[in-house]
């Protein structure tokens, strides 16, 4: 008998949630480009294919661990007013997102029609129908909350893994660009609450129109 039989005889039996829990632990660890079927097997001492019998491939693998990273984010005790429930759930994606290493990445990365990140976006939803927008422009709107939190929250966890020694400022002369070095002060801090909370006011502006 091998050591890895050794070690699978004496593992817990494995489903589908030990898995997508193990995947996110090493997420957390290691980070997204780390992130394997292979390394998640490693980590439970067992073969590869039996991780694989359980989430099928790494692409389902993955829209599972998002789903459990939106599930993160709790949809109890809201505000009552639609515009301040919006801008509660969208708060909470973004903590959740930032829980994880790579957690804006990772959801970006998927399409999770799953339950968690189904009910969070109903519930986004329906706070923007009760606040009198008609279908469309609820489904619109729904979408560029969500687009926004990614990728401002994306460009935040990559901020905090880079040292960027004001590469945009060398870049952006006042001759050659006067207009970007007109606001460069403001392009180049790292305000990442106060952007979150303008850009998220903006949007529900705009929808309420």
């Amino acid at each position: 008998m091998t050591n890895r039989q050794v070690r699978e005889d004496r593992a817990p039996r494995l489903d589908p949630g030990t898995v997508i829990r193990t995947g996110l632990e090493l997420l957390d660890e290691k980070g997204l480009a780390a992130l394997s079927t292979r390394a998640v097997a490693d980590r439970l001492g067992v073969r590869m294919n039996t991780v694989l019998w359980h989430v099928k491939t790494k692409a389902r693998m993955l829209e599972l661990m998002a789903d459990a990273v939106v599930g993160e984010a709790s949809l109890d005790d809201l505000p009552a007013s639609w515009d301040e429930r919006a801008r509660e759930l969208a708060r909470r994606y973004r903590r959740a997102l930032l829980a994880r290493r790579d957690g804006a990445t990772l959801v970006v990365g998927t399409y999770a029609a799953e339950p968690h990140t189904l009910r969070f976006a109903d519930t986004l939803v329906g706070a923007l129908l009760d606040g009198g927008l008609d279908e469309r422009e609820t489904a619109w709107t729904t979408w560029t909350i969500i687009y926004f939190v990614l990728g401002l929250t994306q460009e935040e966890q990559a901020a905090a893994d880079q040292s960027p020694n004001g590469r945009l400022a060398n870049a952006v002369s006042e001759t050659a660009y006067p207009a970007l070095h007109r606001v460069l002060g403001h392009l180049d801090a790292e305000s990442f609450d106060e952007r979150f909370e303008f850009g998220l006011s903006a949007i529900l502006a705009g929808g309420d129109q």
